[in-house]
C-alpha cells in the first residue's frame, strides 16, 4: 500500500494542512487561525483539517499514520506533550483584543491520538530544515532562516546543526529586546521587542492602517508610512546583524508574507545594516529568498517525517511547484 505523510502549519493567522505520498502533494486544505472557544480547539482544527485534506486527495485513512508540524511558538512541556504559548494567538498573554483569555493551547496529546508519529517543531526551525533539504541552503553549514509575517521568528543552523534547545524555542529573536524605552507592546506582553516593533500585527499601528494598507501607501509615496516601513526594515537589519556577530553566519533566508510581498524593496536597507558593521564578522553575509517560496511551512512540515528515500525524487521533480 502506498505510504502518506501529512503536514501540519500553524500560524498566527491560518492552518494549513496537507497529504503527500512519494510522488508529491496529493492535497492542501487552508482555513483561518481558530481563536476562540475551548484550548484544545486549534488542535481539533488540526485534525479536522488533515482529515479534509485525507479526504480530498481521497486515499484511505489509515494510510497516514505520520505527520509533521510546523507551529508558530514558543512551546512548553505538558504531561501529554508539547503545548502552544503562540503570542498571536493566545490572548491571556497580553491585552492586544484577541477574542480569548487563552495563555496556553495543548497540541501534542490530542495529535497522538490519531496518529502513530507526530513530530513538532517551530515554523522557522522546519522551515530551515526544508530549505536546506530542498531549497535556497542545501549545502550551507552556518544559515538563518527569517519569517517576517504575523509575527516574527528565526531558525537557526550552525555548523550543518539545526539549533533546538531546552523546550525547542531556540531561536525566538523575535522577542529580542531592541528599543528599551519603547512602548510598543508584543503579544507575549514585552515592551519593544522586535516583533513588537515590525511584526504583521504591529508595524502599522502608528497609523492605524492595516499593514498591507500600510505598506501600499508607502509605496505610493506617503511620506509618514514609508518612514514607519524603512524603520521596520532598519529594526530588522540591525537584528540580523546581531545574529551575524553571536552566530557566525553566512546566509539569511527570510521569508514570510510581509517578505515575500516587499522583500525587494526592503532588502537594501536590510542588508546596509547587516554590511554597515564591524566587516570582519559581516563580510559577504547575504540574504536570499526562501527556494520553496511560499510553500516553506509545508514542505519544512513534511521534511519532519519524510523518508530519506523520498529526497531525491522530490529534488529531481520539486512537487511543490505544482501548486501554483
Amino acid at each position: 500500500m502506498t505510504q502518506l505523510i501529512g503536514a501540519i502549519d500553524i500560524g498566527g493567522t491560518k492552518v494549513v494542512a496537507s497529504v503527500a505520498d512519494a510522488t508529491g502533494f496529493l492535497a492542501r486544505v487552508t482555513e483561518a487561525t481558530v481563536k476562540t472557544g475551548a484550548p484544545d480547539a486549534l488542535a481539533r482544527q488540526c485534525l479536522r483539517l488533515i482529515e479534509a485534506a485525507v479526504e480530498q486527495a481521497k486515499v484511505a485513512p489509515a494510510l497516514l499514520q505520520q505527520v509533521g508540524v510546523s507551529s508558530c511558538g514558543p512551546f512548553t512541556y505538558r504531561d501529554d506533550g508539547i503545548a502552544l504559548v503562540a503570542p498571536n494567538i493566545c490572548g491571556g498573554l497580553a491585552d492586544r483584543g484577541l477574542p480569548n483569555d487563552w495563555t496556553e493551547l495543548p497540541l501534542q496529546g490530542l495529535l497522538e491520538t490519531r496518529f502513530k508519529q507526530v513530530e513538532i517543531r517551530n515554523d522557522c526551525i522546519a522551515a530551515l530544515q526544508g530549505e536546506r533539504t530542498f531549497g535556497a541552503v542545501i549545502d550551507v553549514r552556518n544559515c538563518v532562516y527569517v519569517t517576517w509575517s504575523t509575527g516574527i521568528g528565526f531558525g537557526l543552523c550552525v555548523d550543518g546543526r539545526l539549533l533546538s534547545g531546552k523546550q525547542g524555542n531556540a531561536g525566538h529573536a523575535g522577542h529580542l529586546l531592541m528599543d528599551p524605552v519603547g512602548q510598543t507592546l508584543c503579544g507575549c506582553g514585552n515592551r519593544g521587542d522586535l516583533e513588537s516593533l515590525i511584526s504583521g500585527m504591529n508595524v502599522s499601528r502608528g497609523m492605524g492602517l492595516e499593514t498591507p494598507a500600510l505598506f501600499a501607501a508607502a509605496k505610493a509615496g506617503d511620506m509618514q508610512a514609508r518612514k514607519l516601513v524603512e524603520a521596520a526594515a532598519t529594526w530588522l537589519g540591525r537584528a540580523l546583524y546581531n545574529l551575524t556577530v553571536t552566530l557566525d553566519t553566512s546566509v539569511f533566508v527570510i521569508g514570510g508574507s510581509v517578505w515575500q510581498h516587499h522583500g525587494a524593496w526592503l532588502a537594501p536597507i536590510v542588508q546596509h545594516e547587516i554590511d554597515s558593521r564591524f566587516p570582519v564578522l559581516t563580510s559577504g553575509v547575504t540574504i536570499l529568498p526562501p527556494g520553496l517560496d511560499a510553500y516553506v511551512a509545508d514542505v519544512g512540515a513534511f521534511c519532519l517525517v519524510m523518508p530519506p528515500e523520498w529526497i531525491g525524487p522530490w529534488r529531481e521533480t520539486q512537487p511543490w511547484r505544482n501548486l501554483d
